[in-house]
């Protein structure tokens, strides 16, 4: 059992209209899980009820909820999920190179915009399925979420040029062996493209200095805000899958605050909260 944070002082940053939180799981119960039991959340199960209490607390509006990876490519709990949440919800899903029409359709309707790609331990669908899914994502109008270990962007930076799609380089990157220029170099080429977004999320998961502020992380982060503040989104990464232990669960209006706090002005924050959302999420504009 773990002790989720779920309200507390709102974050010091103001929250324009609109402002969407683009990565973080949700969960039902009835829903099978993978028996290996990878990726499955500590207890209580983190539902749709708990989030919107965090969405409160944080002044969002808008959520993109991405399939866990203990589902595996079975889409139910994430279809359920953005059901439940409604019109502020988008999904992104897990599908297959051999995926068929009429489910791409199927899950158009149930509010997917996008595929995951997740090359690390746990992942349903990873990098040697990349080209056929990015096909796939281009022909429905989707985006692609896109993580693997960043130590390795220097060689696959001709593959990801490539993509048709839009897309999103997940979690900072996850350069696990440590950004060098040559790692930012590759970044900035890749959002100099057009169809490349850089998401704020999980800092944790990759960082190596550590906590409470991240400072290999923060680096390369305001780099980045620095060269391309409109191609930027955030995310909380709620519920925060690696915590297992109260005692380890963050605290995600200090996150909000230090993820904003990388970015270069207030446009930019509104850009990251709000207008890169919209673009490639295809939530509508903020009336």
């Amino acid at each position: 059992m773990i002790d989720r944070k779920l309200d507390g002082p709102a974050p010091r940053t103001a929250m324009p209209k609109g402002a969407t939180d683009t990565q973080m799981h949700m969960y039902l119960p009835g829903f099978e899980m993978r028996p290996d039991g990878v990726g499955a959340p500590a207890d209580p199960l983190p539902d749709p009820a708990m989030y919107r209490r965090v969405m409160g607390w944080l002044g969002l509006d808008r959520v993109v909820i991405t399939q866990g990876n203990a589902h595996g490519d079975d889409n139910a709990s994430l279809l359920a999920c953005v059901a439940e949440m409604g019109d502020c919800a988008r999904g992104v899903a897990v599908i297959r190179p051999d995926t068929p029409d009429a489910e791409i359709a199927r899950l158009s309707e149930g509010g997917i915009v996008g595929a995951r790609i997740m090359n690390l331990p746990g992942g349903a669908v990873g990098l040697d399925d990349l080209e056929a899914i990015d096909a796939i994502a281009a022909d429905a109008g989707w985006m692609m979420a896109v993580q693997f270990d960043g130590s390795a962007l220097p060689e696959l930076e001709p593959r990801l040029a490539a993509l048709k799609s839009r897309w999103v380089l997940d979690h900072h990157a996850k350069i696990f062996d440590g950004a060098t220029p040559a790692h930012v170099a590759v970044i900035k080429r890749l959002l100099d493209r057009g169809n490349v977004w850089f998401k704020f999320a999980g800092c944790y998961e990759s960082s190596r200095d550590g906590g409470p502020d991240f400072p290999d992380i923060a680096s390369v982060a305001r780099e980045i805000g620095a060269h391309a503040p409109e191609r930027i989104v955030w995310g909380t990464n709620w519920p925060h899958n690696a915590a297992r232990e109260t005692a380890d669960y963050p605290d995600d209006a200090a996150l909000l605050d230090l993820a904003m706090s990388w970015l270069p002005d207030e446009a930019a924050r509104v850009a990251t909260l709000v207008d890169s959302p919209q673009q490639l999420y295809g939530f509508p504009p903020v009336g």
